[in-house]
């Protein structure tokens, strides 16, 4: 994840570093760790506003660095010794959630800044310890800041600063009043920072009514791709990304490759599993010393290495003309590391291709880069067997072409008729087995028939539907008012069977809860769910009675305040519904379905 301007494509001509901004000393030095030198535009306007203790107004979009427009000001002015929250972030969803807390962190290096995200479908035990022993800035989602708000878990009485990120998304998801109540619930003599892609009325409103005479920065996106750049992406889920890498790697036709993760430890461990399926990787990260990083991308140069697994961090200024495709592992949470990623390809006037993995949950993100981009990405499919088989024959035409060129074949031919004189056997079976010797154990073409039965093994375990704008953690709170129980929403053709997991009122748990908690956990869509019964120690929950293992081991650990749901069948139906005769196993605990 990036926030600041990529020193790589930042103009020469831009004068202003973030020194000149006003931070401190301790927050420049972590600037420097992660390779961030001259600030964005909205950076730039918005970091001197805020350490000056105005209220701001910013108007940009997705990708424009916001984030650490409002994280630096902050983290530069906080009070280590105060352990109740000093600062609020409310973001729409849960992955922004994340993302912002990961950037704090990220800015925050090497203090003693407590930063805690909080979401729902996360326990609640995990927050609760970490708001006892003190944090400083809290970042989350309003569903479950109003849950801890109404619990009393959540101390706000001595914020300073509050944070309102993509509000403009927030209010279209319906937590306007949920918003509108946490601000209620804040001090009177508070620093607001409000950032918006749009200005609607309702935005205005909110200013006006909560902001202390703003600063209002409008900022567009600059953001753009070179033109030779081939832009597709992959759906596909996140067990099946090794999969689908693996076959691009056989079919494409590349030079050099970069792969991005987004984590340290998945650099080391996917590059593992390339090496092991017999592709020359090598991974590098923040933690690679700078020696073994020269080393590993002089390889990739003169081609002794074809793959190099990377983070964002590690990668930043990498130039090799080598490199043809760039792969997004993992998609990136903003627009402007997008772009910096692919532009590692399609150096010095050549052709490059980008390639970015996205599952179901993640489509909200490709159409923020599209947007950002100004670019469509072309939908690609999977390589198939038949794809896959043939590269693999074509290759294999290619090493006999070139080892009949070679001049060992005249030695090689005198074996062969040696042993055709010998033995009596045609040439032909000679050739075919020593292709047996050289290929060994490891088939040279896939299986038709276990492909197509990985495909109808996926299709059963991932039964995705479409969410009302394909939207992950939403926050999970429903409309004031509502019943302990919930109606069925979801396919009437679909056979659904009652569960029964170990919380209930006792617990003060709630049908938004529920939802929140296993469909997060349990990769499971809204519409998954049909009637919903909170009891006092136990609540019944309608799902589709064909689960497949992955939820059950999903939601084997999964919580509801701090409880382990123990997700069974249930012995009985919902109070007013008839027995379902497609139910399995009714009245024995649900058997993991292998």
């Amino acid at each position: 994840m990036s926030d600041a301007a990529d020193p790589a494509t930042t103009p020469a001509t831009n004068p202003v570093t973030f020194a000149d901004l006003g931070l401190g000393e301790t927050v420049l030095k972590a600037l420097k760790g992660v390779g961030y030198e001259s600030p964005s535009a909205i950076q730039a306007q918005t970091i001197p506003q805020l350490l000056e203790g105005r209220d701001v107004v910013g108007l940009a979009q997705t990708g424009t660095g916001k984030t650490a427009a409002f994280a630096l000001p902050v983290l530069d002015r906080l009070d280590l010794k105060q352990k109740t929250p000093q600062a609020l972030v409310l973001a729409p969803t849960r992955e922004l959630a994340l993302q912002v807390c990961e950037a704090f962190e990220k800015y925050a290096a090497g203090s003693r800044v407590s930063v805690l995200p909080v979401y729902g479908g996360q326990g609640y035990g995990v927050q609760l310890s970490a708001l006892r022993r003190g944090v400083h800035v809290v970042v989350g989602t309003p569903g479950r800041i109003m849950d801890h708000l109404d619990k009393g878990t959540l101390d706000l009485s001595e914020l300073r600063f509050l944070v309102l990120d993509e509000a403009d998304e927030m209010l279209n998801m319906g937590f306007a009043e949920d918003v509108e109540t946490i601000l209620a619930e804040t001090p009177d003599e508070k620093q607001v920072a409000l950032f918006s892609a749009t200005m609607p009325a309702q935005i205005r409103r909110l200013s006006s009514r909560y902001l202390n005479d703003p600063v209002e920065i409008t900022v567009k996106a600059t953001t753009a791709t070179a033109a030779n750049i081939t832009q597709r992406y992959l759906i596909c889920s996140y067990p099946q990304k090794v999969d689908a890498l693996t076959r691009i790697l056989e079919v494409e036709n590349f030079e050099g490759m970069i792969v991005f993760v987004r984590t340290k430890h998945e650099t080391e461990t996917l590059a593992e599993k390339l090496r092991a399926r017999g592709f020359s990787a090598a991974a590098i990260n923040g933690d690679v010393a700078q020696v073994q990083r020269e080393r590993t991308v002089n390889q990739l140069k003169s081609a002794k290495l074809d793959v190099l697994v990377a983070t964002d961090v590690a990668a930043r200024g990498l130039d090799v003309e080598r490199i043809s495709h760039v792969v997004n592992y993992d998609i990136p949470t903003d627009t402007e590391s997008y772009v910096h990623r692919i532009g590692r390809t399609g150096r010095a006037g050549r052709s490059g291709d980008a390639i970015s993995f996205v599952t179901p949950r993640e489509k909200y993100l490709l159409r923020h880069i599209e947007k950002a981009t100004r670019q469509p990405l072309t939908q690609m499919s999977l390589p198939s067997v038949d794809d896959v088989n043939s590269t693999r024959l074509a290759r294999f035409d290619d090493q006999i072409t070139e080892a009949l060129a070679s001049p060992r074949v005249g030695f090689f031919r005198d074996v062969v008729q040696h042993y055709v004189a010998h033995h009596d056997v045609p040439e032909i079976d000679v050739a075919a087995a020593l292709a047996v010797v050289l290929q060994g154990e490891e088939p040279l073409l896939l299986d038709p028939e276990s492909d197509r039965a990985r495909e109808r093994r996926e299709r059963a375990e991932r039964p995705e539907r479409p969410e009302r704008g394909d939207r992950p953690e939403r926050g999970d709170r429903p409309q004031r008012g509502r019943d302990d129980s919930r109606g069925r929403r979801g396919d009437p053709d679909r056979p659904m069977a009652t569960y029964r997991i170990a919380v209930g009122k006792r617990q003060k748990v709630e049908p938004r809860q529920i939802v929140g908690a296993i469909a997060n956990e349990g990769h499971l869509s809204r519409r998954d769910f049909g009637h919903i019964q909170i009891r006092p120690d136990h609540s019944l929950v309608e799902l589709p009675a064909d689960l497949p293992a992955s939820t059950w081991d999903a939601l084997s650990g999964t919580r509801i305040s701090g409880k382990l749901i123990e997700l069974t069948l249930d012995e009985g139906a919902p109070a007013g519904r008839p027995h379902r005769s497609d139910r399995p196993d009714r009245g024995r605990p649900a058997r993991r379905r292998d």
